[in-house]
């Protein structure tokens, strides 16, 4: 038994209370301040979107830890926390816990496993909102304090990994900056190397014309969205993620291998004008927002330079910050880079993609594990988290909507309770037995066992059968290999059915109708002890059907729910129900060996007590 499973059992053995954020929490939404008043060299960091912080303020109005959820905006609903001052704008709930009742990181994880719901409560229109009052009316479950600690150091040390991943991560993007800013810089290339403007290289260079998001469709012309440029492609790219049809568009305007494109609209002025480079080989559409520039040069060297630090600078030159910022072809025309030949612009082109390669490719690299740790992390979240509500126990028939490998949930499961709830199908094989019937027994040959026999000669595991069949016979028979569990499915009566035994022999056996095989790879005879249990007992009569025969079809035994502990657990167990079953069952040891000696005892002294001398 787990540490946490004692807790549970010990402190709340009925289940867990859930209680309304309001109850165990103060919320309350923070005041606005003005962009013109924040500054980078003031020391309390302002936050309003429950991501990142936007800005730095001089004074602060929250101090300690509190959980900050984002209330309007595209990310309404985001869940964040803080430790320390800093200053809640007016999109930003701050909640201060009742640490008498709730560990504050268990409270910050179960609220980032309700961003979904807060994402599905959001109040829709031009800004999307969630209101103070749905967030205080979130349920939490409440669990003893020490089973709060006990999930947090769990679920912590998921997010200890990702954090250190995404530290490595930030690191080789600094690396990555550092160097190609280096190797593209004017002075690193030299006096040899000519300063040109993009309006001077440029062979054409306009605007794309507008697609709305309601005319992307999956199929039919590829095309690109300004808002894409930022959030979907890195560098270059080959392929479109979106697709338009001609009709939605009145003047198309196109773009080709080699075009560089650069979105010309956005939210801040130090990304304005985010290019990249395509250089794939369909014409695709340039969607509203966005600059198509043509040229003869290497796409992918352009590509580089233009995410260059002094090119950013260019970019944002002369930019107004605001809700919205703008920049245009004239802007674009006369930002000024370093051109080398086409020869060097190729090799200069390969490093950096090699650089980039390790930082941004999610199919291999950091970026990768990072992703797949956060994706782990939230589905074992969301397995500890699911408490049931008092009078009920732990969820047992959990579907997780992802694809999650469920053998690692298992084992979480068993290391954090001590066993996991698993249906017989995610564990086991079941197959229908054969169809040879008695009359095919023989005297010496394969052996076998027919389905009648589970109910009057074999217990709970055995390694010999009572019969044997042909090699004809047991070649078209079904077959069970060691350590498979043999189970009679059809009886007179509801006790009767589902009589099994685990085949603990050396070799493959044949196996007649009416029976199910079932393959594993746990403990036979835990299996077996447990098929012979009140636990399955009461699962399958609800199962069960028929009047004369009563059936349990294979099948259905796949939904079988069983607790299954770890394989050492299993052993253990075995090893003590070995002990009782001895004592109770086997001939040669225990009562009935104690039994049979009595009965010999008195048939020798009966005898001779009764054998008299007859009388002459």
């Amino acid at each position: 038994m787990s540490y946490l499973e004692k807790l549970l059992e010990m402190y709340c053995p009925s289940g867990v209370d859930y209680k309304k954020l309001s109850e165990i929490s103060n919320v309350d939404i923070g005041e606005f301040v003005r962009k013109d008043k924040q500054g980078e060299d003031k020391p309390y960091p302002v936050y309003n979107g429950g991501i990142i912080n936007t800005g730095f303020y001089d004074d602060y109005n929250h101090d300690g830890k509190h959980i900050i959820i984002s209330a309007r905006g595209a990310n309404a609903g985001v869940v964040n926390c803080i430790e320390g001052k800093y200053w809640a704008g007016n999109s930003c709930y701050s909640i201060c816990l009742n640490e008498e009742l709730m560990v504050f990181r268990f409270a910050y994880h179960f609220l980032k496993k309700s961003e979904r719901t807060l994402f599905g409560i959001q109040q829709k229109g031009s800004i999307p909102a969630v209101s103070k009052r749905q967030v205080m009316e979130l349920t939490i479950p409440v669990p003893p304090l020490e089973v709060q600690r006990e999930i947090v150091r769990v679920l912590d040390n998921f997010t200890f990994l990702t954090a250190e991943l995404t530290a490595e991560l930030t690191a080789r993007k600094k690396q990555y900056e550092y160097y190609r800013d280096q190797l593209l810089s004017f002075n690193s290339l030299g006096g040899a190397i000519p300063r040109v403007k993009l309006g001077d290289i440029a062979t054409d260079i306009f605007r794309g014309a507008g697609i709305k998001r309601e005319e992307v469709t999956a199929e039919g012309i590829p095309c690109v969205r300004y808002g894409e440029i930022y959030t979907t492609y890195n560098t270059w790219f080959e392929k479109c993620a979106s697709h338009t049809r001609l009709e939605y568009v009145p003047a198309p305007k196109y773009f080709e291998h080699g075009d560089i494109l650069f979105a010309i609209t956005g939210e801040s002025v130090e990304d304005i004008a985010k290019s990249v480079a395509y250089v794939g080989n369909e014409r695709c559409l340039a969607g509203g927002d966005i600059v198509v520039m043509k040229h003869k040069q290497n796409p992918r060297y352009l590509a580089h330079v233009l995410s260059t630090t002094f090119a950013r600078e260019q970019k944002s030159k002369g930019k107004v910050k605001s809700k919205v910022v703008h920049s245009s072809v004239p802007s674009i025309a006369s930002i000024e880079i370093p051109l080398p030949s086409i020869d060097v612009q190729e090799r200069y082109a390969n490093v950096l993609d090699n650089f980039e390669t390790i930082c941004n490719d999610l199919s291999i690299g950091l970026p990768a594990e990072i992703d797949a740790r956060k994706k782990q992390y939230e589905c074992y979240r969301d397995l500890l988290l699911t408490f049931a509500e008092t009078g009920t126990t732990i969820s047992t028939d959990r579907q997780t909507d992802r694809q999650t490998d469920r053998q690692a949930e298992i084992r979480l499961l068993q290391y954090v309770f001590g066993y996991a709830p698993v249906r017989i199908g995610e564990i086991a094989t079941i197959a229908r037995g054969g169809n040879f019937q008695k009359k095919d027994f023989v005297p010496d040959g394969r052996p076998c066992i027919h389905y009648g026999q589970m109910y009057t000669h074999f217990g709970v595991h055995t390694t010999q059968t009572l019969t044997f069949v042909s090699e004809e016979v047991f070649r078209a028979s079904k077959l069970a290999h060691p350590n498979d569990i043999v189970m009679a499915v059809t009886s007179e009566n509801v006790d009767d059915v589902c009589k099994c035994t685990a085949w603990l022999g050396d070799e493959d056996i044949a196996v007649s109708g009416h029976t199910a095989i079932i393959h594993h790879t746990q403990s036979a005879k835990y299996l077996s002890y447990f098929f012979h249990s009140e636990n399955f007992y009461k699962q399958k009569v609800k199962l069960a059907h028929g009047t004369k025969v009563i059936e349990v079809t294979p099948d259905k035994l796949n939904d079988v729910i069983i607790m299954l502990p770890t394989k050492d657990e299993q052993e253990r167990v075995v090893s003590v129900l070995d002990r009782f079953d001895s004592l109770c069952n086997d001939i040669s040891a225990g009562l009935p060996a104690e039994i049979e000696a009595r009965n010999k005892q008195y048939e020798y002294y009966r005898d001779k007590l009764l054998n008299f001398e007859e009388k002459r």
